[in-house]
């Protein structure tokens, strides 16, 4: 069974950083592309990060380029999401997730999901 855990994400002031962690199990780790999504309150759930299966090309979203970069340690099965210079509008539930493709932007490309961890963003 693949699984997908998220963590690391929290309350933070405007300017400041976290980092999102996903776990995963459950199949070959370095086979597939990692994502990250996100989701806020009344809005559809939207493309934030990819990267690709060897971890070589990463691909962000123009809201957040420059300031999430993304990486993924193979070895230990983990993606991860570096948050900087947080902004209100970073605010949401944060999502990893795994598929074939390669910097998709649609959800519908991934066929696992974590559960979420949700990020709020203090002016």
């Amino acid at each position: 069974q693949v699984q997908l855990v998220e963590s690391g994400g929290g309350l933070v002031q405007a300017g400041g950083s976290l980092t999102l962690s996903c776990a995963t199990s459950g199949r070959t780790f370095s086979s597939y592309a990692m994502a990250w999504f996100r989701q806020a309150p009344g809005q559809e759930r939207e493309f934030v990060a990819g990267i690709s299966a060897a971890g070589g090309r990463t691909i962000y979203s123009n809201s957040v380029k420059g300031r999430f970069p993304i990486s993924r340690d193979n070895a230990k099965n983990t993606v991860a999401l570096q948050m900087n210079s947080l902004k209100p509008e970073d605010t949401a539930v944060y999502y990893c997730a795994t598929g074939p493709i390669y910097g998709a932007w649609s959800e519908r490309e991934y066929d696992y999901w974590g559960q979420g961890t949700q990020v709020i963003v203090s002016s």
